[in-house]
């Protein structure tokens, strides 16, 4: 399950630095390319970095075994979230900002697969399968406060999606 998630988060990584390189975030002090991992994290913000999408990863199921292989197909969940105050004081801009993101995501998770990796070894070694995963499902934009304001600073939304991908180990 780990080299799926770690996968799918360099693709993305990998996407959004040759999409968007300018799209970058200081996360514990490391200026990077603006995706991070909450449960990779040692220090995790009390509030969430804008225009950086925060991946959180769900439950796993399995999917009926594809064609009578040994290795049953896994369905993980993953929620990916993100913000924008906008580029300027006023955020007059909020919901361009917004929607910027959205298209950046819906961008960057296409084409929705990749080969699965073992990045725990430089540098990183096929594993001889591939993941794959559904288009993200854009959630209603909410809005949050920052502070004592009296008006919503934040526009923000989160983005439903499920990869699938074959375990390394028999799972029967």
């Amino acid at each position: 399950m780990q080299f799926a998630k770690d996968t799918f988060y360099m693709a993305l990584r990998e996407r959004l630095g040759a999409l968007n390189p300018s799209r970058r975030s200081i996360v514990n002090g490391v200026d990077r390319i603006a995706i991070v991992v909450l449960e990779n994290e040692v220090i995790v913000p009390p509030a969430a970095a804008t225009n950086t999408f925060y991946l959180e990863w769900g439950g796993v199921q399995g999917v009926d075994k594809h064609g009578g292989g040994r290795r049953p197909l896994q369905a993980m969940q993953c929620v990916i979230t993100y913000r924008t105050s906008g580029t300027c004081d006023s955020g007059v801009d909020r919901g361009r900002m917004l929607a910027a993101l959205d298209t950046e995501l819906q961008s960057i998770c296409q084409p929705p697969e990749s080969r699965k990796r073992d990045f725990t070894q430089s540098p990183s070694r096929d594993l001889g399968t591939c993941i794959f995963w559904t288009a993200p499902e854009l959630g209603a934009q909410a809005e949050t406060k920052s502070g004592k304001q009296d008006f919503a600073a934040f526009l923000e939304r989160s983005a439903h999606l499920s990869v699938f991908y074959f375990p390394e180990v028999d799972l029967t």
